[in-house]
């Protein structure tokens, strides 16, 4: 038995979610998927695997092996990355986690100039929800955060993003352009869940600390249009002309160059999340992380600053 292959093969099984997926990822029979796991239990003397017509689970002591495995082929992918990346472009298989919106409206519109550019690199991207740390199970986690990120792990800022006010423009005209926050009272309004508003709503002019520089708080209302968690709910109602809402930048931008959103009240902003490309600490990171993390640097800027609303022409004025 290759106990390499075979180590790989089952990992391979867990991250694909099945015998059959894992083979055509391998481009194997799934005969061969099943005999090259059925053998590394008879080597190991231990069922690694809980089987049934539908799904797979890992026992105990499967889960245990699979956390040693997964630093086995690290070690070895970055062996031979060391050795080889000098005179070989980037390449091999990438695992990306992000949040679902940050995949939607930003990186998906630029895949297409990385896999020119890296043709040898293949990309998988997880977005099952919210991410505000470093996943270790993954080679780059794209995640946001208020604070700055505090772990055991390689952090990138990519760039600081506003959550701001946004409302289709026939929204707009129908209801009226607010001046001041205190004026929403009178719109409708697209929020998040009324758990996450027991203290209402606080609207940020200016920095704080200095000049100028001013707050207000909404007290949050019983009556709204629509309340949801879900972020791509929230700009799919706002498109629609349903009220007014707060999303970040990154979500907006295309809606605000394309004028289907307008920016409501342009010298407030709800508060600012900064997004990072995280990677586990390792002492090699392989060509195609590097690669795929300068990417992201290239066309995100690197600054604590928010590039999507500079280019949508709908950067935040500063106060009176």
């Amino acid at each position: 038995m290759d106990q390499l292959r075979a180590m790989r093969v089952f990992a391979r099984v867990i991250d694909e979610g099945g015998f059959a997926r894992a083979a055509r990822a391998l481009d194997l029979a799934p005969p061969v998927v099943t005999r090259i796991v059925a053998e590394l239990e008879n080597h190991l003397g231990a069922r690694l695997l809980n089987r049934t017509t539908r799904s797979i689970a890992l026992t105990e002591v499967g889960e245990q092996y699979l956390d040693k495995v997964r630093a086995i082929l690290i070690d070895i992918e970055e062996s031979e990355a060391l050795a080889s990346e000098s005179t070989q472009l980037p390449r091999g298989h990438l695992r990306v986690l992000c949040p679902p919106a940050v995949a939607v409206h930003q990186i998906a519109k630029h895949l297409p100039r990385f896999q020119a550019r890296y043709p040898e690199t293949t990309l998988e991207i997880a977005s099952p929800g919210p991410v505000d740390t470093v996943d270790e199970g993954y080679d780059i986690t794209v995640f946001q955060r208020r604070d700055a990120p505090d772990g055991d792990f390689i952090a990138r800022r990519l760039a600081r993003a506003e959550v701001v006010l946004c409302a289709a423009p026939e929204y707009l005209e129908r209801r009226g352009r607010p001046a001041h926050p205190s004026e929403l009272a009178g719109h409708e309004a697209v929020v998040p869940p009324y758990s996450a508003l027991q203290g209402g709503i606080v609207f940020y002019s200016g920095t704080p600390g200095q000049p100028g520089a001013e707050s207000y708080t909404l007290a949050r209302s019983r009556h709204s249009a629509l309340a949801t968690s879900h972020v791509d709910t929230m700009y799919a109602a706002a498109l629609a002309g349903l009220g007014v809402t707060g999303l970040p930048s990154y979500v907006i931008e295309d809606a605000l160059m394309e004028s289907a959103l307008e920016r409501v009240l342009p010298a407030w902003r709800l508060f600012d999340v900064t997004l990072w490309a995280g990677m586990p600490s390792r002492r090699h990171l392989p060509a195609r992380t590097r690669a795929f993390v300068d990417f992201l640097l290239e066309i995100f800027g690197g600054e604590d600053a928010d590039p999507w609303l500079a280019a949508a022409g709908c950067a935040t004025r500063p106060p009176a």
